[in-house]
């Protein structure tokens, strides 16, 4: 499986330390879900705004009171 190494001061490694630590996890199993979890936060973004761009005129139409002023 791919890996990584990943350098860190010694301050910002003391920190994940003690964040992994407080998940209960290993700092591999905290960082690398740390990570996944990034990506799938800026993935389901990307599709909130294409969804909105995409149906931003219907809710236009069904609340003009609410439409943003041209």
């Amino acid at each position: 499986m791919p890996a990584l190494n990943i350098e860190y001061t010694e301050h910002e490694l003391a920190a994940i330390r003690a964040a992994a630590a407080a998940d209960g996890k290993s700092v591999k199993a905290y960082v690398h879900d740390l990570s996944v979890r990034e990506q799938q936060r800026r993935d389901f973004v990307a599709h909130a705004v294409a969804f909105w761009t995409a149906h931003r005129a219907e809710f236009d139409a069904a609340f003009p009171e609410d439409a943003p002023a041209a």
